[in-house]
């Protein structure tokens, strides 16, 4: 982020999904309109509030794994949201000091709290940019991008809780090909999507409250999800609608792994 560069306006009046998920987190940056979306989305699906923390368990899990166990040093993460504990870069940097980690996120309040996911430790690096997953090569071509991660070694990319939105027409494949393809070979894509098998009115009613407050997405089941590029490595306690995969030169293959229903 650049100093120089003015901070954007905020519009709140419109729901945002990072503001939504953080008051699924039971985080503070939310407005009015943000949370009377996301009442109307937990009075139809209780279990939604576990499926957000789940969720960013799962992140935390993934970034150890990675970091102590893989080896990885560098991480895009784009859809990155709001400020929360356990930030990749404060998980990353505790098991890997040297960790270097670039945050993407199209909400401009994630901007304005950017300065908090750019306390970096001394021997890494941090930095954020503001973009969208759907134009993947300004995000790869950003001096940001470019000046904090080395394309030439492995990165690992985080997906996670973004994927949902993005529709068919956005062309998702092509999205992920274009991020991955810029990865060197031993790098990972780590990643999560909502899958409706285990309570199909409740995402259905998710999906129309999402839809009633101009929020795009699009729902989809396990098996769509599981179609992604890489080569899967066991996620940490995976669960259906987490992956955990890396990238190489060999063929793609795919180990489905049990369901797990988030209760309430």
């Amino acid at each position: 982020m650049r100093d120089e560069a003015p901070l954007p306006e905020i519009d709140t009046t419109r729901p945002h999904p990072a503001r939504i998920y953080d008051y699924g987190l039971g985080g503070k940056n939310h407005f009015a309109v943000d949370r009377e979306v996301a009442e109307k989305v937990l009075a139809a699906m209780p279990a939604a509030r576990t499926v957000a923390r789940e969720n960013r368990k799962f992140l935390g899990r993934a970034v150890r794994f990675l970091a102590a166990e893989a080896g990885v040093r560098q991480f895009l993460d784009i859809g990155s949201g709001l400020p929360a504990t356990e930030n990749v870069h404060e998980v990353a940097q505790r098991a890997a000091p040297s960790s270097r980690v670039v945050y993407v996120d199209n909400d401009p309040l994630v901007l304005v709290h950017a300065r908090a996911l750019l306390t970096s430790s001394p021997a890494g690096r941090t930095g954020y940019i503001r973009a969208d997953l759907r134009d993947p090569q300004a995000i790869l071509a950003d001096p940001v991008t470019r000046d904090v991660l080395d394309f030439s070694q492995p990165v690992a990319l985080i997906l996670v809780s973004v994927l949902p939105f993005l529709r068919d027409a956005d062309q998702p494949a092509e999205i992920l090909a274009a991020l991955l393809g810029a990865l060197a070979p031993g790098s990972y894509l780590a990643a999560t999507h909502t899958t409706a098998e285990h309570d199909p009115e409740g995402w259905a009613s998710t999906a129309r409250t999402y839809s009633a407050a101009s929020i795009q997405g699009q729902l989809r089941d396990a098996d769509e999800f599981g179609v992604a590029p890489g080569r899967q490595r066991p996620a940490p306690d995976a669960g259906r609608g987490e992956l955990l995969r890396r990238r190489s030169q060999e063929t793609v293959t795919i180990e489905d792994r049990p369901a797990r229903t988030a209760q309430p």
